[in-house]
């Protein structure tokens, strides 16, 4: 599965897709533009309908120093990639990621992440990191991967 165009303007290279509909689109002005008419999330796929899976409902560890700012737009690769809403509130409840998410280093990392122009490289980068590694197989145990 390539690189997709922007289905809003048709000519650059989509990074995003739109939460709703999953419409591929490059920039916020595409966004924008494509958010004039109003949009649908898809219908399930068969195998989601057999597991009545509801819907993942989004949420964000937000850095204590961030400035208020635009939703950034969301974009999942593949619709397994995203989580029903169990497993986002496993991992609100769990002390043990609530106490991690309290290290600098990691919120450091985290943000990194999110505001890097490349989070692909980025999240390699982490990856690297014991703290990060850590973290992540905290979150994999709690949603049970």
């Amino acid at each position: 599965m390539g690189p997709k165009k922007c289905e809003v303007c048709d000519d650059a290279q989509s990074k995003y897709k739109c939460p709703a509909c999953l419409v591929p689109y490059c920039s916020l002005a595409c966004f924008k533009k494509h958010k004039e008419t109003p949009c649908a999330k898809p219908e399930p796929l068969k195998e989601e309908i057999s597991h009545k899976s509801p819907d993942a409902s989004h949420s964000a560890i937000e850095h204590p120093t961030a400035a208020k700012k635009e939703e950034k737009p969301c974009y999942v690769g593949e619709r397994r990639e995203v989580l029903q809403e169990s497993q986002l509130r496993s991992v609100a409840a769990s002390n043990e990621i609530r106490d991690a998410i309290k290290d600098e280093k990691l919120q450091k990392l985290i943000c990194n992440i999110d505001s890097s122009t490349d989070p692909d490289n980025e999240l390699d980068k982490a990856m690297e990191d014991e703290t990060f590694l850590l973290f992540t197989e905290k979150i994999l145990s709690t949603i049970g991967k």
